[in-house]
C-alpha cells in the first residue's frame, strides 16, 4: 500500500535511474540529449541508489514512489533487477514474458495506470552481440563462451543464444561461473524450464585463479564475458593477471566506466593472442534506449536508434 512509503510528488516528469552509483554514469549526461531528441525536454532523469543485495523493503519503496507519484515515469533497473523483481512482483499488474522467463526486470514503466516490468536485457544482448560478431559465429570458428558472473544481463545473454533458430549461432557449450550458488540455480531453473541443446556448465568459484584454469581449456575462437560487475560496482577482475585468454577469441567487458581490470587485462594480450575486446558502450546504448522507449512509449526505429546513438557518442 502507498501508505506505508514516503511518496514524494516531483515537480516535473520524472525517470528514474535505479542503480549502485548512478551519479557515475555517462547517462547523466546523455539523457538530456535525448530528451531534446525526442521532443520531451521536460522531463528529467533521477538515480535511486541501493547497495547490492539490498533489504527488499527499500526496493519496495523505490517501487512504490514510480506506481503512486502520477510525474514518476518508470525507472531503468541496473544491478538489482533479480533482488527488485523478488522484493516487489506482487507490487507489478504486468510482467513480459522474458521477465517471467528470467524472473528479473530492467524496465519499469506504466500504461493505463497499471505498473508494468520488462526484462529489456535479452534484446538488449542480443542486439549488442550482432554488433560484436557476425551470422554463423559459432558454427563457422567451433568458438565458446564463458561467462564470468551470473546476475541478469549473463542470464539475458545467455536465452537470447538459446532463442536462436540457426545453430550455427549458439555456442555448443555456454560456461557460467558465479560466486555465490543462488545466482546459478536461478539460471539453471530458467535453462531447464526452456530446454536447449547448448551446454550449460555451471561452476560456483570465487577464485580468481581457478577462472583463469577454466579460460584456459577453452578453444580458439571462443566469447570471455565479464558479467561480474567488477571494475565497476566492485574493484578488481574475476581472473588474474596471469590469465591467457583464448586465441583468435572475444573478451566481452560488460562495463563501459570504472576501473575495468578486466578490459586492461584483455588489451594486453590483444596482439599475442589476436584478442578482439570490446567494452560495454553498445550494450549501454542499446539498454538505455530500449527501457526509454518503454517508458515514454515510443517507437524505436533504426531511424530514431541511429540519432540517439550519435547524440550519446558526442559526450563519450
Amino acid at each position: 500500500m502507498s501508505e506505508q512509503y514516503p511518496i514524494i510528488t516531483q515537480p516535473q516528469p520524472t525517470m528514474y535511474f535505479i542503480g549502485v552509483t548512478t551519479g557515475k554514469s555517462s547517462i547523466n549526461k546523455v539523457f538530456p540529449l535525448w530528451m531534446e531528441v525526442l521532443g520531451r525536454p521536460e522531463v528529467v532523469l533521477r538515480g535511486i541508489d541501493h547497495p547490492m543485495h539490498d533489504a527488499p523493503e527499500r526496493y519496495r519503496a523505490s517501487v512504490a514512489q514510480i506506481k503512486h507519484d502520477p510525474n514518476s515515469l518508470g525507472a531503468l533497473v541496473t544491478t538489482h533487477k533479480i533482488d527488485l523483481y523478488n522484493a516487489a512482483r506482487d507490487m507489478f499488474e504486468y510482467f513480459d514474458p522474458y521477465a517471467q522467463i528470467t524472473g528479473e526486470l530492467s524496465s519499469i514503466s506504466k500504461l493505463d495506470g497499471r505498473l508494468e516490468g520488462h526484462a529489456k536485457d535479452p534484446i538488449t544482448a542480443g542486439l549488442s552481440l550482432e554488433a560484436i560478431i557476425r551470422p554463423g559465429y559459432f558454427g563457422r570458428t567451433g568458438g565458446e563462451v564463458l561467462c564470468l558472473g551470473a546476475g541478469g544481463s549473463a542470464v539475458a545473454t545467455l536465452l537470447y543464444l538459446m532463442n536462436k533458430p540457426d545453430p550455427a549461432d549458439r555456442p555448443r557449450r555456454f560456461v557460467v561461473v558465479n560466486r555465490s550458488q543462488g545466482r546459478l540455480d536461478h539460471m539453471r531453473q530458467m535453462v531447464e524450464g526452456i530446454g536447449s541443446d547448448i551446454r550449460v556448465e555451471y561452476v560456483c568459484n570465487a577464485d580468481p585463479s581457478v577462472n583463469d584454469a577454466i579460460m584456459s581449456f577453452l578453444p580458439d575462437h571462443s566469447i570471455v564475458i565479464n558479467a561480474t560487475g567488477m571494475g565497476k560496482d566492485s574493484p578488481g577482475s574475476p581472473i588474474t593477471d596471469a590469465g591467457i585468454f583464448p586465441r583468435r577469441g572475444i573478451a566481452w567487458e560488460f562495463n563501459y566506466r570504472g576501473e575495468l581490470d578486466f578490459m586492461h587485462q584483455a588489451l594486453r594480450q590483444v596482439d599475442e593472442r589476436e584478442l578482439k575486446v570490446e567494452d560495454g558502450w553498445i550494450y549501454f546504448v542499446h539498454g538505455w534506449s530500449q527501457v526509454v522507449a518503454q517508458v515514454l512509449h515510443l517507437d524505436l526505429t533504426p531511424e530514431l536508434f541511429g540519432r540517439l546513438e550519435c547524440a550519446a557518442a558526442s559526450v563519450r
